[in-house]
C-alpha cells in the first residue's frame, strides 16, 4: 500500500545553496549520504544512477546505496499468501539493482583514495540542470602526505538511452610516482530488503542475476547476465580511454563478479591524467539476447569515437531544447525557483520515452515501491509532459496500449466477461498489488487512463493515436464498468441509479466502499467519452471504426448502454451539508480523533491496523477534492468551497499526492494563503526531505504536482471541451512568474506580474484561449497580448 512518512527535519531545510539552475554541496556531508545519493541521481528515462562516487565507499548499506537501475528491467517472484483466495495477484515484479559499471579505484603509490581517510582539503559537487552533468572537484591529501586534485564529470545520455559516460581527471600536486586507475564493472550487487516497510525495497535478498558470458578485449569489458524468473537478459559493458603524457601499462582482470582494467601510470607532478569511461546497458526487452554483447561493443566503439566532450555538447543541446519549451521562472522566491527546476529535471530523467516503459513512483533514483508504476502517471505526471513535451506524453499512452492484452486477462481473472482492467501497480502489465483492498479495488485506474487520453486528444488532436491505439483502450476499459456496476434504487430515491460497489477510491484510508464519488464521477466521464468516440469514428472514420468494432467484438447496443449508465450514475450528495459525499457510508463513520493523535503516529497506516482506520471518517489524501479539479466544469465555485472546507478537516495528507491538489482548489476558491502553504509542502518535498524518506527515491507524483500547482493552481489553467482558459492570480510572496504550454501544436508563454498577464505565442500560427471568460487570440503577426491581472479588459498588442 502506498504511504509516505511525514516528518519535517528542520536540520535539512535548504541544505544546498539556493541556486536557480542546480544543486551543489560545498563540503562532504557524512551524515546524509543516502539522501544526497538520491538528490544527485542522474538518468535518461531508461538508465538511472544514484549519486554515489565512482570510488564507492566503505560505508554499510544503511549509510549508502550504490544503485544502478534500468526502467522496465525487473525480476519476478511468486507472491506467497498464508491464506489464499481466488483472483489474488500471483506474481510480484521488482526493479533490479543491476551491475555497477561506474566503478573507478584510484591509488597513489600504495595508498587507496578514500574520502573517509586522509584529509579533504577542498570539495564541491554540483548537478547542473542545464548541462545534465554531475561534476565533482576536490583536493585530497593522503595519510602519508601525497596530495592530488580530482575533477570528475558524469552524464547519462538523453540522445542514446543505452549509454552513460564519465570523465575522471587526476593531477598529482606534490609528488611524482606511480598512480593506478582501476576501471571496473561490479556485478556483486543486490536490492535493498524491505523488511517491515514495503515502501523501501523488495523482499528478495542476495543476487538474482545469473552470469552467462564474459568478454574482455583491449579496452572493452562486458558481462552478460540473465534473471532467474523473468527470463530477461542484460549486457553490461564498459569502454575505457586513458589520456596521459606519462608512460603507463594496462592489464585486464576478471573474477566471478568483477571485470577490471587496470592502468599503472608513472605520473609526473602537476601533469593531469584523464580517464574517459563509456558504459552501456542493452537488455532483451529491446533486442534478442544473442545480440546484446555485439550491440554493446559496437555501440561503445561509436561513443568512444564521439568522445566525452561531444556527448556533453549533445546533452546540453537536448536540455536547451527542453528548457526552451518547459522552463518555469519565478521571481521573489529563490527556494521555490530551485525546487521547481529540480522537480522538472528529475521528471525528465525518470520518464520512459520508448513506449515500453512508464515512470515509477520513485523514478530511477531508488528502490522504493520496487520500481512500480501507479495511476500517479496519468493524473499527476502526464499533464506536465502533455503541455511541455507532448511527444513523451504519447509514449506514456503507448505504454498502456502495449499492455492492453494483460489488462484484458486481468479483467477475466476478476470475473468480467468483457473489457479490460489495468493494474494498480505493475512494471510489465501484471497486477503486483498483494493487498487487494487498496490495490486491485482501485478500479478508478481505468478511468484515469481514459481521462489522460481525453486530455491528450483535446491538447493535440492526434487522430492517428486515437485510431490506432487510444480508441481501443477507451472502449475496452469502458466495458468494465458495465460488468462492475448495476442498477438499483437507493434509499430516498424514486428512480434507479447505476451503482458501483466494493471499490477503493484515491483515499486509501477508506477501502472497499459503495459508490465512491471519485470513482463514479470518473466512470461517468469515461462512459460518456467512450460513447462520444463511437459516434465520432462512425461519422468521420467509418472504415477504421468497423475494423476496430470487429477486432473487439463491439456490439451495436453498447454505446447506448454506456450512455444510460453515465446518465444514471450514483453520485452521493448530502443536501443538508451541501457537500459531495466521498461514498455512501463516509459521513456515517466516527470522525478520527485528530486532537489526541500524537504527531509520531502519522502516517496512520504505519501505526494502526487498516480496519481501525477504515472505520473512521479520515482521509489519507485528496479524493472528492481531486474530482473537483479533474471534472472542474461540473461543480460551482460554492460547491468547491464547501467540499474543500469539509474534507480539509479530515485529511491527514499522509500521501505525497495530496497537498498539491488541495493547493490548486484552495487557489480556485480564493484561499490564497492556504494555496501557497500547501503548494510549498509539495514544491521542495524532496530537496528538503520533508517526508523523511527521499533517501529511498524521489516522489515523482509530487514533482508533477508542483507543476500542476503553478499551471492549474495559481494560473487557473483549465481545458474544457478543447477550450483552453486561464484565471491567474499572483501569490503575494512572488514578484512574477512565467511558464509555457503546448496546446494544439502551438507553444504559449504566460507571464503573470503584479498588474498584468502577458500571453505570448512562441511557436505556431495562432491560438485562441480565454482569460477569465474573455476570448483572446495570439498570432504570428500579433504574438503578444496583455490583460489586467484582476479585471478583464481589451487586449492590446
Amino acid at each position: 500500500m502506498k504511504d509516505e512518512t511525514v516528518q519535517t527535519s528542520d536540520a535539512l531545510q535548504h541544505q544546498f545553496p539556493l541556486e536557480g539552475w542546480g544543486i551543489a554541496e560545498n563540503q562532504l556531508d557524512d551524515g546524509h549520504h543516502l539522501l544526497s545519493e538520491t538528490l544527485f541521481s542522474l538518468g535518461n528515462g531508461y538508465i538511472g544512477l544514484r549519486g554515489t562516487a565512482e570510488e564507492g565507499n566503505q560505508r554499510t548499506a544503511a549509510d549508502s546505496l550504490n544503485g544502478s537501475y534500468l526502467n522496465g528491467f525487473y525480476e519476478s517472484e511468486a507472491i506467497q499468501y498464508p491464506e489464499n483466495a481466488y483472483g489474488l495477484a500471483r506474481t510480484n515484479q521488482f526493479m533490479l539493482n543491476v551491475p555497477n559499471a561506474k566503478c573507478i579505484t584510484l591509488m597513489l603509490e600504495d595508498e587507496t583514495f578514500d574520502l573517509q581517510q586522509g584529509r579533504v582539503d577542498s570539495y564541491q559537487r554540483q548537478l547542473d540542470f542545464r548541462t545534465g552533468l554531475l561534476t565533482r572537484t576536490l583536493q585530497w591529501t593522503s595519510a602519508q602526505g601525497r596530495s592530488m586534485r580530482l575533477h570528475s564529470q558524469r552524464m547519462v545520455s538523453f540522445d542514446n538511452k543505452h549509454v552513460y559516460a564519465m570523465s575522471y581527471e587526476v593531477t598529482p600536486l606534490n609528488f611524482s610516482g606511480e598512480i593506478k586507475l582501476v576501471s571496473a564493472i561490479d556485478a556483486a550487487v543486490k536490492n535493498i530488503v524491505a523488511g517491515d516497510d514495503p515502501r523501501v525495497g523488495s523482499a528478495i535478498s542476495g543476487p538474482v542475476l545469473h552470469k552467462l558470458e564474459v568478454v574482455q578485449e583491449d579496452d572493452f569489458s562486458a558481462f552478460l547476465h540473465r534473471t532467474h524468473n523473468s527470463g530477461l537478459s542484460l549486457a553490461t559493458a564498459m569502454q575505457n580511454h586513458l589520456q596521459t603524457e606519462s608512460a603507463y601499462t594496462s592489464s585486464l582482470q576478471q573474477s566471478d563478479d568483477k571485470l577490471e582494467q587496470q592502468f599503472t601510470i608513472q605520473a609526473v607532478q602537476g601533469q593531469a591524467i584523464k580517464l574517459d569511461k563509456f558504459c552501456s546497458y542493452f537488455s532483451s526487452r529491446d533486442y534478442p539476447a544473442a545480440s546484446l554483447l555485439s550491440l554493446s561493443q559496437q555501440g561503445l566503439v561509436k561513443v568512444r569515437e564521439q568522445g566525452f566532450a561531444q556527448l556533453a555538447t549533445n546533452q546540453q543541446a537536448y536540455l536547451d531544447d527542453f528548457w526552451a519549451q518547459a522552463d518555469v521562472h519565478i521571481s521573489g522566491d529563490a527556494a521555490l525557483q530551485q525546487g521547481i527546476r529540480f522537480n522538472m529535471f528529475h521528471l525528465l530523467q525518470s520518464v520512459g520515452r520508448d513506449g515500453k516503459t512508464n515512470i515509477a513512483a520513485k523514478g530511477l533514483t531508488g528502490e522504493g515501491y520496487e520500481g512500480h508504476y501507479f495511476w500517479d502517471t496519468e493524473i499527476y505526471i502526464f499533464p506536465f509532459f502533455l503541455y511541455n513535451k507532448p511527444e513523451i506524453a504519447r509514449k506514456l499512452l503507448e505504454y498502456r496500449y502495449q499492455y492492453l492484452p494483460q489488462a484484458r486477462e486481468r479483467a477475466r481473472q476478476m470475473s468480467h466477461a468483457s473489457g479490460a482492467l489495468y493494474p494498480w501497480r505493475t512494471i510489465d502489465g501484471e497486477e503486483c498489488s498483494a493487498y487487494f483492498p487498496a490495490g486491485t479495488a482501485q478500479y478508478h485506474i481505468n478511468a484515469d487512463i481514459a481521462y489522460s487520453i481525453k486530455l491528450y486528444m483535446e491538447a493535440t488532436a492526434d487522430m492517428d493515436f486515437l485510431l490506432t491505439q487510444g480508441a481501443e483502450i477507451v472502449l475496452e476499459t469502458a466495458r468494465l464498468w458495465m460488468g462492475l456496476g448495476h442498477y438499483t434504487r437507493l434509499p430516498g430515491q424514486d428512480a434507479e441509479s447505476f451503482c458501483i460497489n466494493e471499490v477503493t477510491g484515491p483515499d486509501e484510508y477508506t477501502a472497499q466502499v459503495n459508490n465512491n464519488y471519485y470513482t463514479n464521477a470518473m466512470a461517468q466521464m469515461h462512459l460518456r467519452f467512450a460513447a462520444d468516440i463511437v459516434k465520432q469514428l462512425q461519422l468521420e472514420h467509418a472504415e477504421k471504426f468497423a475494423e476496430l468494432a470487429a477486432k473487439i467484438h463491439l456490439q451495436a447496443d453498447e454505446e447506448n448502454a454506456w450512455q444510460r449508465a453515465a446518465d444514471l450514475m450514483a453520485l452521493p450528495y448530502n443536501k443538508e451539508r451541501g457537500i459531495h459525499e466521498q461514498d455512501d457510508s463516509f459521513l456515517n463513520k466516527k470522525v478520527w480523533d485528530f486532537a489526541n493523535t500524537p504527531k509520531e503516529n502519522y502516517p496512520l497506516l504505519l501505526n494502526y491496523h487498516p480496519l481501525v482506520i477504515y472505520r473512521h471518517q479520515v482521509c489519507k489524501q485528496a479524493d472528492v477534492v481531486l474530482a473537483l479539479l479533474l471534472l472542474s466544469d461540473q461543480f460551482s465555485l460554492d460547491d468547491k468551497r464547501r467540499d474543500f472546507d469539509f474534507y480539509e478537516k479530515v485529511t491527514t495528507h499522509d500521501s505525497s499526492l495530496s497537498t498539491c491538489i488541495f493547493s490548486i482548489i484552495a487557489a480556485e476558491v480564493g484561499y490564497q494563503d492556504k494555496a501557497y502553504d500547501y503548494f510549498m509542502q509539495t514544491a521542495r518535498l524532496d530537496l528538503d526531505n520533508t517526508h523523511g524518506n527521499t533517501h529511498y527515491g524521489v516522489h515523482t507524483a509530487a514533482m508533477g504536482g508542483t507543476w500542476l500547482g503553478i499551471a492549474y493552481g495559481f494560473a487557473g489553467m483549465r481545458v474544457n471541451k478543447g477550450q483552453l482558459s486561464f484565471a491567474p492570480v499572483l501569490p503575494r510572496q512572488w514578484q512574477d512568474y512565467q511558464f509555457r504550454v503546448h496546446f494544439q501544436g502551438q507553444l504559449l508563454e504566460i507571464t503573470v506580474n503584479q498588474t498584468h498577464v502577458e500571453y505570448r505565442l512562441l511557436r505556431g500560427m495562432a491560438l485562441q484561449f480565454q482569460h477569465r471568460g474573455q476570448s483572446l487570440q495570439v498570432t504570428e503577426q500579433q504574438a503578444t497580448c496583455k490583460v489586467s491581472l484582476h479585471q478583464p479588459e481589451q487586449a492590446h498588442a
